[in-house]
C-alpha cells in the first residue's frame, strides 16, 4: 500500500481531502500538520508530499492500530472497530469518508465548545459540515441540526455517519447564501480569512440573538477575525486554543 503524506494548514487540507478521494484515495487519516492518503498505487499528484510504501498486508491493521478514540469535552470519537467503556456520549464516524474525524484540534474544540452552548430543541447549523460530526454532536445534545457542504461528495457519508449514531440530522449539499435562518447556534470550522470574509452574513443567520462558534483558525491570523466579527456587531463570549489552533465564540447581538 502506497502512502501519500500532505502536508499544509488546515484549510489546505481540507480542500486537498476531497481531491484525493476522487484521485483514488481509499482513506485518509489525519496526523498533526498533515494528512495521510492510503493509495493503491502510487500516481502523481499535484500536492505538496512525500510517498511512503507500506506492506499490502499491513496497512489497514496499521491504520486501525494508529487510529485510536479521541475524548472532546462530554464527548469521545470512535471509529466503528472501537470500543469504549467510559461514560462519555459516543459519535462513531468512519475514518477516511470525509474530513473530520475528532483527531484534529479544531474539531475536539468545536465538539468541546458545542458541549458548552447547546440546549435541548435549538436549531443548530453547521457550516462545512463534512464527515457531519459537528452536526451529529449537536445532534446528541438534543438540538435540530443541519449540515450543508459545498462537496456533495461528503452528503452521503455524513447522512451514514449520523444513521450509525442514531441522530436525526438534515445534510444538503449548499454554501452560506443557500441557507435561511434564524438559527439559534451556528458552528463554523473553516479558516481566518474566510470567517472575516463571512462575517456579516453570519450576522444575517440568527434573529435577534445567537451563538457563533468559528474554529479552524490559526492563532497568527486570529486578528482578521476578531477584527471581522466585532465590525459585524458580534462579542466575544470565550476564546480556547488548542497547539496552534484557536476556537472563538461570538454573541450575535
Amino acid at each position: 500500500m502506497h502512502v501519500f503524506r500532505l502536508r499544509g494548514n488546515f484549510e489546505t487540507l481540507d480542500i486537498y481531502s476531497a481531491a484525493l478521494f476522487e484521485l483514488g484515495a481509499r482513506g485518509l487519516e489525519e496526523k498533526p500538520g498533515e494528512v495521510w492518503a492510503y493509495f493503491p498505487e502510487r500516481i502523481e499528484l499535484p500536492f505538496p508530499g512525500e510517498w511512503q510504501e507500506l506492506p499490502d498486508t499491513d496497512w489497514l491493521e496499521a491504520y486501525k492500530r494508529d487510529l485510536q478514540p479521541v475524548r472532546a469535552g462530554p464527548f469521545v470519537v470512535l471509529a466503528p472497530w472501537h470500543t469504549w467503556e467510559g461514560p462519555e456520549k459516543r459519535i462513531v464516524i468512519e475514518p477516511g469518508m470525509a474530513f473530520g474525524t475528532g483527531h484534529h484540534e479544531t474539531t475536539r474544540m468545536a465538539l468541546a465548545t458545542l458541549a458548552e452552548r447547546v440546549e435541548p430543541g435549538m436549531r443548530v447549523l453547521d457550516l462545512g459540515t463534512g464527515s457531519g460530526i459537528l452536526a451529529i454532536g449537536a445532534a446528541l445534545l438534543g438540538a435540530e441540526a443541519l449540515g450543508i457542504d459545498i462537496d456533495p461528495a461528503v452528503i452521503p457519508q455524513a447522512t451514514e455517519n449520523a444513521r450509525r449514531n442514531q441522530v436525526k440530522v438534515q445534510f444538503q449539499v449548499g454554501s452560506l447564501d443557500d441557507i435561511a435562518g434564524p438559527f439559534d447556534l451556528v458552528v463554523a470550522n473553516l479558516y481566518a480569512e474566510l470567517h472575516a470574509y463571512f462575517a456579516q452574513k453570519y450576522r444575517g443567520l440568527f434573529g435577534v440573538c445567537g451563538t457563533l462558534i468559528l474554529t479552524g483558525i490559526l492563532a497568527e491570523r486570529e486578528g482578521i477575525v476578531t477584527s471581522a466579527l466585532e465590525a459585524a456587531g458580534f462579542g466575544l463570549l470565550a476564546r480556547r486554543q488548542e497547539g496552534e489552533w484557536v476556537c472563538l465564540t461570538y454573541a450575535a447581538r
